[in-house]
């Protein structure tokens, strides 16, 4: 069946990761999505690498595993829109389209024509969102940024690594891009609500996000605990701020991750642990008593799983209930069970490659499924095509905006 976005139609003039995670979630969901790309080089993340996709022979096809991690089933459009001619190219596209994602500096599109209030007069119902690094205003709004900055600065290194005193101590970013990522995922939600708005009123609109914004606000509890306490939440390691035991413990022969959430699970926890008497201390009996005594209890814990291996402990904390997990490696996570019973890995026909992975979309409708039916597309695959179909462009035409470099 169609996805639940059938209809609509994307033009992502988006690179790098924020946009183009937003982009492909919504492709996922149905839409057309039109990248458009320079005609030289395309979008960063293709040279990002290696690793690189290899062909049946085992050569690098050039096409970057980041770039593949974020462009499914979109079509690439390759328009140099700082010429006039590709100017009016995006301009007509805008005017058939529902929505448009970018994330050029603020003002960027703007000197091109192709601001919102450029698209709005020939598209009112267009919903145009902006990211970018700061916002649209404010004191840094004219600086560039990328994610590991936005992790400094918006918080999240800082309750992020080692606590101060221990080996290895200091600010960690976190091993993926998660303020790009979530910035994507709050891109969608927008998108997805001015639409839903549009409905009713008929009107597009503007959409400003940037990452900072999103990062501080999706700090969610350690933001709270400052706000409400006056005190900067430190950095734990693994450990919770307001949970204990919760956090990785070394095993007699690797480690785990412990996750006890409430009072009855530590009780069972500390039964299936051959020590009760932890439970029915008085320190230790609710997790507001665990969290101020947390150095003394979390040692005592640690001591306990340290006894035996970590396949022992993940048999006896299921049994009794009480949550726990490997700490995988990438390989091991696509081995488990229960990964490969949900096929998170699968698998496009590629037109380089023959074929190319890829990793599913964890929403699943129960009526408008997501299919998956474009690997990311080869930088300006699709152009020809889609300026015929949309733009009625014939093959003069097109041949002649290829000779001038404005299309390939």
């Amino acid at each position: 069946m169609a996805g639940p976005l059938q209809g609509i139609v994307v033009l992502d003039l988006s690179r790098i990761l924020a946009g183009p995670w937003a982009t492909q979630v919504l492709a996922d969901y149905g839409a057309d999505v039109l990248k458009v790309e320079h005609p030289q080089g395309g979008d960063d993340t293709r040279k990002w690498g290696p690793p690189y996709l290899k062909d049946a022979d085992g050569r690098d096809t050039g096409e970057s595993a980041y770039y593949l991690s974020t462009n499914r089933g979109k079509r690439s459009l390759a328009i140099d829109f700082s010429r006039p001619e590709g100017q009016d190219l995006v301009r007509r596209m805008a005017a058939g389209a529902d929505v448009l994602v970018e994330n050029f500096k603020v003002g960027g599109l703007a000197r091109y024509g192709l601001g919102y209030d450029d698209l709005a007069a020939l598209n009112p119902r267009l919903v145009y969102l902006s990211i970018s690094a700061f916002g649209q205003d404010g004191p840094d709004a004219a600086k560039p940024g990328y994610d590991a900055m936005i992790q400094g600065m918006g918080g999240l290194m800082s309750v992020t690594g080692l606590p101060d005193g221990e080996p290895g101590a200091g600010p960690q970013k976190v091993g993926v891009a998660v303020a790009d990522l979530m910035c994507g995922m709050y891109a969608v939600s927008a998108i997805l609500a001015a639409l839903y708005e549009r409905d009713r009123s008929g009107r597009g609109q503007y959409i400003d996000l940037s990452l900072l914004d999103t990062q501080v606000a999706w700090l969610a509890n350690q933001a709270l605990n400052y706000l409400v306490s006056g005190e900067p939440p430190r950095r734990q390691g693994t450990a919770h701020p307001n949970i204990v035991p919760y956090q990785s413990f070394a095993t007699a022969d690797g480690h785990l991750m412990l996750a006890v959430g409430n009072d009855a699970q530590f009780a069972r926890f500390c039964a299936a642990a051959g020590s009760p008497e932890l439970a029915s201390d008085s320190r230790y009996r609710t997790n507001g008593g665990r969290v101020a005594h947390r150095t003394e209890l979390v040692p005592a814990v640690a001591g306990l799983l340290r006894e035996r291996t970590t396949r022992e402990w993940l048999a006896s904390l299921e049994a009794a209930q009480v949550p726990c997990g490997p700490i995988n490696d990438i390989a091991q996570v696509f081995s488990e069970p229960q990964v490969r019973h949900r096929r998170l890995q699968f698998e496009l026909p590629h037109p380089i490659a023959g074929r190319a992975p890829g990793v599913r979309n964890p929403v699943r409708f129960s009526r408008t499924g997501i299919e998956y039916q474009r690997a990311p597309p080869a930088l300006g695959a699709d152009t020809a095509r889609e300026l015929k179909a949309r733009l009625g462009l014939d093959d003069d035409a097109l041949a002649d905006l290829v000779a001038r470099g404005v299309i390939a």
